[in-house]
């Protein structure tokens, strides 16, 4: 690998472990200061809130700009949303703002592998960032966690900053220090040569295309299927962080930092499903694993029975798991399919909206029924009844498709096996 892309690796790193740990600290933040459980549900949509209104826009930008400049810039917007959640911003509307630079970072960080490597090398790298991410992942909440707890929260304290007098103030100033290591980084990647497209002078002409490119891969028989399992897929993945730490006050009377470490271990079993999902399922096969989806959904009812951490620890990674194993295929399937209609580039930007627009939506529904009063076994209760309901109705979708459609999906499937493999 060139020596670029292991200071794109530590930069994804750090601001990957920053968002994490920030999630677990302005959970807190909203909890010391009284406020009601729904606002602390809102905090996932929120994040994914710029996602969803810019995912027409980030990836032009991306492209009109040098990746390093914009993933700097990126993580200056979420320095800014942390100092807005220090000094008096409403903390859902400051992690908004840190979620706009999620947004903007995102096609950057996967558009700068194209120009940097050869296509020879992009799916070892892109094994790489995924495997990074799921590391960041589990070690923010953990820091997050630490943060806020007992030991790190009074040190942190000591240092008397202006403003900061509260165990997540302190966490979440901590926390800009690390987004500016990982801007620092930033500065440091390499120019790639690549010539910059710059962006359509009407904004708006950027729309029709985006919604053409959306329209295609739901009309495709293959695509849509894979795009509504893995759009369901991440919209119950980013609320879980909220519901696992929800469930673990609720049942096992834990403190945040405790519970943090929940989170990690759900985060630690979807990357044990992801390895073997890989190693064990082919692309053609991939729609064999939707039935996992409806067990996935029952196991998040089934945590309402769960009050032993011993239960937990094993429950949390089996759950993980299932939702790795389904959807590491899935996802190639649908990578596959949006590379062959439109492009990759088009591809993970319709993919991104359709993922981030379910976080939104299945986070919208979980702090309003939170909101309206339901305790929060109830919440995650129909939370998981949703996901089964939804995972069996894509596969009763897919088996329309096999039988009113049998001829276009055995040849689509003949293009996943390889263009020369027999029919």
């Amino acid at each position: 690998m060139k020596r670029g892309f292991y200071t794109i690796m530590a930069a994804q790193f750090f601001s990957s472990l920053a968002d994490n740990a920030l999630f677990v600290a302005a959970v807190e933040l909203i909890r010391a200061d009284g406020g009601p459980e729904w606002q602390r549900a809102a905090l996932v949509p929120m994040f994914a809130l710029f996602y969803v209104v810019l995912a027409p826009w980030v990836g032009a930008f991306a492209d009109s700009r040098p990746k390093g400049w914009v993933m700097f810039v990126s993580n200056a917007i979420k320095i800014v949303g942390c100092l807005a959640m220090l000094f008096g911003g409403h903390p859902l509307l400051a992690y908004a703002i840190v979620g706009l630079g999620a947004a903007a970072y995102s096609p950057a960080k996967y558009g700068i592998l194209t120009e940097l490597l050869p296509p020879s090398q992009l799916v070892k790298a892109n094994g790489w960032i995924e495997g990074l991410t799921i590391a960041s992942i589990i070690l923010g909440v953990l820091l997050g966690g630490q943060l806020v707890g007992p030991r790190l929260a009074p040190w942190l304290l000591s240092f008397n900053l202006p403003g900061i007098v509260t165990g997540p103030q302190a966490a979440i100033a901590a926390l800009v220090l690390v987004y500016a290591i990982a801007a620092a980084i930033n500065l440091r990647i390499p120019h790639t040569g690549v010539e910059m497209r710059p962006m359509p002078a009407p904004a708006l002409a950027l729309l029709p295309d985006f919604w053409r490119c959306n329209a295609r891969l739901w009309r495709d028989k293959l695509g849509q299927i894979s795009l509504a399992t893995t759009t369901l897929f991440w919209g119950v993945s980013g609320n879980m962080r909220y519901i696992v730490l929800a469930w673990a006050y609720a049942a096992l009377g834990y403190s945040t930092t405790k519970a943090a470490t929940l989170v990690g271990v759900v985060a630690l079993g979807t990357a044990v499903g992801a390895v073997m999902a890989s190693a064990r399922v082919r692309l053609d096969r991939a729609t064999t694993v939707m039935p996992l989806g409806v067990v996935m959904g029952a196991l998040v009812i089934g945590m309402v029975y769960v009050d032993r951490v011993w239960i937990a620890v094993p429950f949390l990674v089996a759950m993980g798991a299932l939702g790795g194993y389904i959807v590491v295929p899935m996802n190639a399937l649908l990578q596959h399919r949006g590379h062959n209609l439109m492009g990759a580039g088009r591809s993970i930007a319709v993919q991104n909206f359709n993922e981030q627009a379910c976080i939104l939506a299945l986070g919208f529904l979980y702090s309003a029924s939170t909101g309206l009063g339901l305790s929060a076994f109830a919440a995650i209760a129909l939370f998981g009844a949703v996901v089964v309901v939804s995972m069996a109705l894509i596969q009763l979708w897919y088996r329309h498709n096999l039988r009113h459609h049998t001829a276009e999906i055995k040849q689509l499937m003949r293009i996943a096996r390889g263009k020369n493999a027999p029919p």
